[in-house]
């Protein structure tokens, strides 16, 4: 909203980059028709969807499938290395995580530890490929505007609370570098502007975001607002998007006037928590976002996604000093993620509102084949930057998901205690995960939407399968 709330535009700019900017994108696009399924109907056991996003590859061996880890680095080799982290026991009996992950171990009671989460071989192993295919289900390229799947969500469901936004996504700047890799799939595509995310980079700065900047006033706003609206009217149909997408247009506006105008406007202002709850969230920007996603789960967001943010060669994506890295963003998370757990299941939410932690890819410490039969000096390490899981892995990797109708203090999936610890019992694809949690939902994989004269499925082709083993 920062992008429409900008006070040096004249009235002219703001209607032109409304107008121009956002509904010639979709003039290509047909009416879209109502969803529908061969699938019999599914009672669901949520009705709200927490995605803490973990951007960048997170390594399964060094979070929530620890393996054998060296006392020291120097000397080791670096094609050896299965974890650099010490293990610590969990809430559940037997289950170890990596050391570093403290406070997210103690609520794993009230979760399920997901340890064969298997990406697909996409050609290549890249960050721009698996997050698209990750948040949409679908790999890339596509030849339409593929939704978030958090977009699905919303345009099945609808809003829970019309003066909330539906769907919030938390964390990202999209003027960084990389950023145009994420932004392809944070938006609701084809089904139209009012089922996209609101974006709030800063989630300290969420109300602010909610607020007019400091001269311009809400009836000034209004004003501009009644005068776009004459102008949709006004003009002819087909100049900028269909019937369709236009009416979303104007029904995502008049949602965000309506929320300024209302006391649920609130649940942005994070100043409104106990200093003591603030601070246990305030460990970077992921933390307060965790917090600001509680806040909005409890005033009526459907979906809200909370990311550690991809930043190439930054955050997660841990190329070089891995385990030094891998320390901070543990610090990162630990005790958010923990925290909005236990504040969910206290206040009664957690049994409706599905918590999914994922990563797009893992890492392993083999760069290539050939490293293992060298084994050559080269590769043996003597400094700290070097220790660490670095290369991109998707023979692996791990989950968590808590609430919902997910299992409580459970264990899926297995993978080998060799190098490079690949899974070796019940692998969980993207779509048959999206089906899982689709399900939770009340949404059949194979629901559909017509585009171009064909159906869009929730999953690929509509082929999802609930893994059922992870659900109470």
């Amino acid at each position: 909203m920062d992008h429409f709330w900008n006070k040096n535009w004249s009235r002219r700019e703001f209607l032109k980059t409304a107008s121009a900017a956002t509904l010639s994108t979709l003039a290509a696009y047909p009416q879209l028709s109502w969803g529908k399924t061969a699938s019999a109907p599914i009672k669901p056991t949520a009705d709200a969807v927490i995605l803490l996003w973990m951007a960048g590859g997170m390594a399964h061996t060094e979070t929530f499938d620890p393996k054998f880890a060296p006392k020291q680095y120097k000397g080791t080799r670096s094609y050896t290395i299965q974890s650099t982290f010490q293990p610590i026991p969990t809430a559940i009996d037997g289950v170890h995580f990596s050391s570093g992950l403290e406070q997210i171990a103690s609520v794993m009671d009230r979760g399920t530890v997901i340890r064969s989460f298997s990406p697909p071989d996409l050609g290549h192993i890249l960050h721009s490929r698996h997050q698209y295919h990750w948040h949409t289900g679908y790999v890339p390229p596509q030849t339409i505007e593929t939704p978030h799947i958090g977009s699905m969500v919303v345009k099945t469901l609808g809003p829970k609370d019309p003066d909330i936004p539906p769907f919030v996504h938390i964390g990202q700047r999209l003027d960084i570098d990389g950023a145009p890799e994420v932004q392809a799939f944070l938006t609701a595509g084809f089904l139209g502007g009012e089922y996209a995310p609101l974006l709030l980079p800063y989630p300290d700065r969420a109300m602010q975001a909610m607020s007019p900047p400091e001269g311009m006033t809400l009836s000034r706003f209004q004003n501009r607002y009644e005068f776009f609206k004459k102008l949709q009217k006004n003009t002819p149909t087909g100049e900028f998007g269909n019937d369709y997408q236009r009416e979303s247009l104007m029904r995502s506006l008049e949602n965000g006037y309506r929320l300024l105008n209302s006391p649920k406007v609130k649940a942005f202002d994070l100043t409104e928590e106990p200093e003591q709850i603030y601070n246990t969230y305030n460990t970077s920007r992921f933390g307060l976002g965790c917090l600001l996603a509680r806040r909005l789960i409890e005033a009526g967001s459907r979906f809200v996604e909370v990311s550690t943010e991809h930043v190439p060669f930054g955050n997660w994506d841990t190329h070089t000093n891995g385990h030094a890295r891998t320390v901070e963003m543990k610090r990162w998370v630990d005790a958010p993620i923990a925290q909005l757990i236990r504040e969910l299941d206290e206040r009664g939410l957690l049994e409706r509102t599905t918590v999914i932690v994922a990563s797009e890819f893992s890492r392993c410490s083999i760069k290539n084949a050939s490293e293992i039969d060298k084994g050559n000096e080269r590769r043996v390490i003597h400094q700290m930057k070097d220790f660490g899981l670095h290369r991109h892995f998707t023979k692996a990797g791990c989950m968590l998901a808590f609430g919902g109708g997910f299992r409580r203090g459970a264990v899926y999936g297995k993978t080998a205690d060799e190098v490079p610890c690949e899974t070796i019992e019940n692998p969980v694809s993207v779509m048959d995960f999206h089906a899982t949690m689709y399900r939770t939902l009340g949404i059949p994989a194979d629901l559909s939407y017509d585009i171009e004269n064909r159906p869009f499925y929730a999953t690929q082709d509509g082929k999802g399968q609930a893994v059922l083993e992870l659900l109470a």
